[in-house]
């Protein structure tokens, strides 16, 4: 494994086995079922045989440690420090804000590079803010926000600066098909002005992010990720609360505002469309309260959706609590866009926060087809948690690989973890960096070479690069 500028000479130290980490054989299930993206980074599984797991090599073999403490990789992969926190320089001459959480990469202009919007979910008390750049600031009183990083084809930094300000706690979102990216604020916080709402930001024109006005139309509450459905223009998004806990939404366009396109969301009215929660029933129509109740992959569940009452949640009401029956979700996180539907994650779950059973995290796949969702990958609940047992997956993207990657933000050691067609889940990166922080914002340039991915504390932004292959199979 090599690196730029950071790495030194290999160290022998052996590196981490990975297992499968699901508690069924991978065999009878996977992440795409129809079996039109194949698995993610390479072939093997853990079979059931006897009642007994035969394991098979998953993924790109062991990790090799990272001399420099910062990452470790696969043989033959390497990175690139894009930006860090504190260190690198803005523009405008500050340093890069810390905290850098959910990112999209775009084409940059000519063809050659790629443009990072890279969040940073600052709440407050952070060393570096996001910069208040005049004309970019929604509330003059939050210091989260979100900047632009371009870098070259082979991932070298060119310039950071500042895309959107002023706004709190901006943790995931996500790209749309128009090309910008949706962020999102994880809070209910009213601070000189409300927040939780979602805000766009446009890649390459910065007149069109002056005068960040937010998108309350898709409501207000802790947001966590969107997605948007490329050929009806809804979108859905996930809820990350506690007290109760949160849910996942689906917001419909006004017919008279399709297609949606650039700069369309922020200029509708603030009741524009409609916003819906999930209730979610079983095939023989039982009304299923609470996600963690789901442990196997191939669950089913039929989607009804209810109008949300007041969205912009102002009463004093959050949206979480204005219905009488819904279903209900810990740590809903990550989603991702792809195999015709939305791809979304639910962290974890415990009894001592009101859920109803336990896990380390569940993949959901939504199919907006038949309005179905269905588990695709189911994380044990294991109380003394290692390293080498992975928990509490969070941002997720689909690969042009195939299958998932999912960022790691869990107990010990975290990672950057790949999950095949069949189930088959394995550790393609390492935090090394004290405290193991968690991974944020996986996400691959249009050319497929560079997975850009960031460690949020101290806040590093990653571009790796190695032989990165489609699985062709047993």
């Amino acid at each position: 494994m090599t690196t730029t500028d950071l790495r030194q000479d290999p160290d022998p130290e052996p590196g981490l086995s990975r297992r499968s980490l699901l508690n069924r054989s991978a065999s009878s299930l996977g992440i795409v079922l129809s079996g039109s993206i194949p698995g993610l980074f390479g072939a093997g599984a853990a079979q059931a045989h006897g009642g007994r797991p035969q394991l098979r090599p998953v993924g790109y073999g062991e990790l090799v440690p990272d001399p420099a403490g910062i990452l470790s990789l696969p043989a033959d992969f390497s990175y690139t420090l894009v930006a860090q926190s504190g260190v690198t320089k803005l523009e405008s001459g500050e340093p890069t804000p810390d905290d850098p959480d959910g990112t999209a990469a775009f084409l940059r202009r000519g063809g050659h590079g790629t443009v990072l919007v890279n969040n940073h979910e600052i709440g407050g008390g952070e060393t570096y803010g996001v910069p208040q750049v005049p004309g970019f600031v929604y509330d003059d009183s939050a210091h989260g926000g979100t900047t632009n990083i371009e870098v070259d084809g082979r991932g070298n930094r060119i310039r950071e600066y500042v895309s959107l300000a002023g706004t709190h706690n901006n943790c995931a979102g996500g790209r749309t098909p128009w090309e910008t990216w949706i962020t999102c604020e994880e809070t209910e916080a009213i601070l000189t002005k409300p927040h939780g709402y979602c805000f766009e930001v446009d890649p390459y024109d910065q007149d069109a992010n002056r005068d960040p006005r937010p998108i309350k139309c898709l409501g207000r509450y802790a947001h966590e990720s969107i997605v948007v459905d490329p050929h009806r223009h809804t979108l859905y998004l996930t809820e990350d609360a506690g007290s109760p806990n949160g849910l996942l939404y689906r917001w419909t366009p006004p017919r008279r505002a399709l297609p949606l396109c650039k700069g369309a969301l922020k200029a509708l009215p603030d009741d524009a469309g409609t916003l819906e929660a999930l209730q979610a029933f079983t095939r023989s129509g039982e009304f299923v309260p609470d996600l963690s109740v789901a442990t196997e992959p191939g669950t089913t569940y039929r989607a009804r959706w209810l109008e949300v009452p007041e969205r912009d949640a102002m009463s004093g009401t959050p949206t979480r609590q204005q219905f009488a029956q819904i279903t209900r979700s810990r740590k809903l996180e990550g989603m991702w866009w792809g195999d015709d539907g939305a791809y979304f994650v639910a962290s974890f779950a415990r009894t001592s926060d009101g859920s109803a059973a336990q896990h380390d995290g569940q993949v959901w796949f939504l199919d907006p087809d038949r309005d179905t969702i269905e588990l695709k990958l189911w994380f044990a609940y294991t109380p003394d948690d290692q390293d080498t047992d992975p928990d509490g997956p969070d941002n997720i993207t689909v690969s042009a690989y195939g299958g998932l990657i999912l960022a790691e933000d869990g107990d010990g050691k975290n990672h950057l973890i790949g999950a095949t067609e069949r189930g088959e889940t394995f550790f393609f990166a390492r935090n090394e960096i004290a405290g193991d922080s968690e991974f944020t914002g996986p996400t691959f340039s249009r050319d497929r070479k560079i997975l850009f991915a960031n460690v949020q504390s101290p806040g590093h932004v990653f571009a790796i690069q190695g032989p990165f292959r489609k699985d062709r199979g047993r």
